[in-house]
């Protein structure tokens, strides 16, 4: 059997595009023999990096991409509800990930689609330590061994390098995703790589 490589999946837990590509991801790439490999990112590291801002802090476009993000889920067939606050930090959820990552990918991503579901059809702040600890004690998540390692300087160290590392790659945005060397991104961009794995590239 031939091995392919896996799709790298990048996203920040308060980008509601990047909660409509987890939702879908995992899906697209099985019809394929591709696994995927995720990874918490932080926008507001790459806002930095290109010297721009939050969508919703945006003249014009900021307005627009509020629209766009619940027509988005509608044609999606998404349940999505508009998180009271928004943009939130997303650093403990980030960090949560990759402490569960190292332990089981698969209860990992079990985890990002709980937490991305909490805040954007639950209105659950993500941003707030317990609600995180909260998400992953649903899972089964020893969360006393969590919040220890959550208040440790090895993790924080730890998901800043995998940040940082992430747009030393190029990337930029949420979702993004990079397969077989090629980089796309956002949820609209799904269509493409579809055509992408189907075809072997074009």
């Amino acid at each position: 059997m031939l091995l392919r490589d896996p799709i790298d999946f990048y996203f920040d837990f308060s980008s509601p595009y990047g909660y409509f590509a987890a939702e879908r991801i995992d899906g697209l790439a099985s019809r394929y023999e591709r696994k995927v490999v995720w990874h918490p990112i932080l926008l507001g590291v790459t806002f930095k990096v290109l010297g721009t801002a939050p969508l919703p802090s945006i003249p014009v476009k900021g307005p627009y991409s509020l629209r766009d993000i619940q027509r988005t889920a509608r044609y999606l067939e998404v349940l999505y509800r508009p998180p009271s606050r928004f943009p939130i930090a997303t650093q403990q959820a980030g960090r949560a990930f990759t402490w569960l990552a190292d332990r089981s990918p698969d209860v990992a991503r079990q985890f990002a689609l709980a937490a991305f579901r909490a805040y954007f059809t639950e209105d659950r702040d993500l941003s707030d330590l317990g609600v995180v600890l909260a998400v992953a004690g649903g899972l089964g998540v020893d969360t006393d061994e969590l919040s220890a390692a959550l208040a440790g300087d090895e993790l924080k160290a730890r998901f800043k390098s995998d940040v940082e590392a992430a747009v030393a790659r190029g990337v930029f945005g949420s979702p993004f995703f990079i397969v077989d060397g090629e980089p796309f991104w956002g949820s609209d961009r799904l269509p493409q790589l579809e055509k992408w794995l189907a075809e072997g590239g074009f």
